[in-house]
């Protein structure tokens, strides 16, 4: 039974994997073409679109969709489900209100007049992104790590498509960001089939079983929203400021920075921590506790990120210039500084499934107010000290390593405690 199970986590991350890999080398092999036919002012325009995407994203199933993992039954789950649609669809039309009657102001208030004709396609990306975290819970409760996988490799394909045709053809964001705002629509497309072809699980949808499941679990919106916000608005929140107190360029070096790390981080981050929340729950339903199933987890992370971390560090700025162009160099010294933080945070981001398992939501909500709280102040701290980027870089990493080490002490205490009763 120990063998079986042991196959079957390794399996499904290698599935989950395999997809992830593809997807992330696409937009990888591609980078050194985009950053030689976009400029840093244009990767900066969408690194905006993105942080204001998903920070509405980021709330717009109220948070349900962590719930849908949770229940005994695939009737409760598909009506969590709905119920994350039902949320997911009126905030996109009070978005797309707001963006309808004051398109003005919030330009002004970004300090950014480009970004003006690109906000009306924001309320839907917010609206994909929500379906999107919506049906790969369901998916991932019914292990259907190939689907999520096929899924996310479609939407690395239709990105690079639109965003190297456009690019040859017109200048400017426009390629960035519909390749972004399209790919989203695609991947959606793939994860539904699955769901739409279960007629008599989605006959069980009930108006009534919704409103019972939003109250018995009227602790994730309670809780974990605000969590979920402040952790979003901490790395999001960032990308608005630097492009305000900085410049749009500053923020493109930034965001090429984050992007090239976050794709190792994605493709071993996401796969093993959605298969670890899926384990987790199994091992707490039959044992009360997830102490084999975290442990195990934290092994493999150390093992596979910390030898790629290391090697990265000392070799980033030098392949920055070589392959992005010279014109990037100060990416790779952005890079460099954000390395120790991936790791960490790799880690500890993996395993936060821990506080959803174990109903820690109030916990896990003022470590992510207080990680909200420490960045913004930094950020404004430093623009009035006059503080260079660089350096404020490097308090900001400092400062969210050391919450992402003080997270993942929280976790172990959690799960040891309910390992001993």
């Amino acid at each position: 039974m120990k063998i079986r199970k042991k196959s079957d986590f390794s399996r499904n991350v290698l599935t989950l994997m395999t997809g992830t890999t593809v997807a992330q080398a696409i937009p990888l092999a591609i980078s050194p073409i985009l950053t030689r036919i976009y400029t840093p002012h244009d990767f900066g325009l969408l690194a905006l679109f993105i942080s204001i995407s998903f920070i509405f994203g980021s709330i717009a199933n109220a948070k349900y969709e962590q719930v849908i993992m949770l229940p005994k039954k695939d009737e409760d789950a598909i009506n969590i489900l709905a119920l994350g649609f039902i949320i997911s669809s009126t905030l996109t039309l009070i978005l797309l209100f707001i963006v309808i009657f004051f398109n003005n102001y919030i330009a002004t208030v970004l300090n950014n007049q480009e970004i003006s004709s690109w906000l009306y396609f924001i309320p839907i990306s917010v609206f994909f992104i929500a379906l999107f975290n919506l049906l790969t819970y369901f998916n991932s409760r019914k292990k259907n790590y190939k689907d999520i996988a096929r899924a996310t490799i479609i939407k690395s394909l239709v990105m690079a498509t639109v965003q190297l045709s456009i690019g040859f053809l017109k200048n400017g964001a426009t390629g960035l960001i519909s390749g972004q705002f399209l790919s989203q629509m695609f991947a959606n497309m793939q994860l539904l089939k699955n769901i739409i072809k279960n007629r008599p699980l989605l006959s069980k949808i009930r108006g009534v079983k919704i409103i019972a499941l939003a109250k018995k679990y009227r602790d994730f919106p309670k809780f974990a929203l605000p969590s979920n916000l402040a952790n979003t608005l901490s790395q999001h929140l960032t990308t608005i400021l630097i492009s305000s107190f900085y410049s749009v360029a500053t923020l493109g070096f930034y965001s090429l920075a984050q992007r090239v790390l976050g794709m190792p981080s994605a493709l071993v981050g996401n796969a093993i921590g959605q298969v670890f929340f899926q384990e987790a729950t199994e091992e707490r339903q039959r044992t009360g506790t997830i102490i084999k199933t975290f442990d195990a987890t934290v092994k493999r992370l150390i093992v596979i990120a910390l030898p790629s971390f290391t090697l990265l560090f000392f070799m980033v700025e030098s392949l920055f210039s070589f392959v992005f162009g010279e014109e990037w160099s100060v990416a790779g010294e952005y890079a460099k500084i954000l390395i120790p933080y991936f790791f960490i945070s790799l880690i500890s981001s993996t395993l936060s499934s821990t506080y959803d398992i174990f109903g820690y939501l109030k916990l896990e909500l003022w470590w992510q107010i207080s990680l909200l709280i420490g960045v913004v102040s930094i950020m404004l701290i430093s623009n009035e000290l006059e503080i260079d980027f660089k350096n404020q870089l490097i308090m900001i990493m400092g400062y969210t390593s050391i919450m992402q080490v003080i997270s993942f002490i929280f976790m172990k205490k959690i799960i040891y405690k309910k390992g001993k009763k």
